[in-house]
């Protein structure tokens, strides 16, 4: 009984700590799936899930591609990742803040129903390459990975389709500034990620 009690607490503690790891790592993607959200013109829920769905198979591929490469570069990983992410992301953000400060026609004001595959693939690789990094610290642990990754991917799923849809009730309010806003976010989720690893956020 008293074997049980362990073996059962054990599993408990392991996956309370792969849940807090996996909503933990979900959160740059929930920031950014707002930004996303707020640009469109009133996303349906369709487009959320989409959303949610490239975010979240991105983020649970990431750590698995971290975790298989850990073994032989994790140093070289661990330094350059936070670098990567923050210049993909200030890239995008700087792309979005451009669209959005473009003179346009009343009526063509966050028109748009729905952003691009690739655009959605490229912010949810710049939010997910801290899980990269995670990946490789995980290699050297005993940990099922796939079990954390799936995890982590299904987090984001759900963060990001609920991000869309708050940024749906936030873009109306903003006007052609939720495009900007977005951009903005995207800058300082890229920028918070290279401010943590450089140990100046902590």
């Amino acid at each position: 009984m008293v074997r049980l009690r362990r073996y059962l607490g054990g599993i408990l503690v392991n996956l309370s700590a792969t849940l807090i790891l996996a909503f933990g790592m979900s959160m740059d993607a929930f920031a950014a799936s707002i930004g996303k959200g707020a640009a469109l013109h009133r996303p349906c829920l369709r487009e959320a899930l989409r959303t949610g769905l490239i975010f979240g198979a991105i983020e649970a591929i990431t750590p698995l591609i971290g975790w298989s490469l850990g073994l032989f570069a994790s140093q070289y990983i661990m330094q350059w990742s936070h670098w990567a992410a923050f210049i993909l992301l200030f890239m995008l953000g700087i792309r979005m803040i451009a669209e959005g400060l473009k003179d346009k026609p009343d009526d063509d004001l966050t028109t748009a129903t729905r952003h691009s595959f690739w655009i959605l693939a490229a912010t949810a690789t710049g939010t997910s390459l801290d899980a990269l990094a995670i990946g490789v610290g995980l290699a050297l642990l005993e940990v099922n990975i796939i079990q954390t990754a799936l995890c982590i991917g299904m987090a984001t799923l759900l963060m990001s389709t609920l991000g869309i849809m708050v940024g749906r009730f936030i873009g109306p309010l903003l006007g052609k500034w939720a495009e900007v806003l977005g951009g903005v976010v995207l800058i300082g989720i890229g920028s918070s990620i290279l401010l943590e690893h450089l140990g100046y956020l902590r």
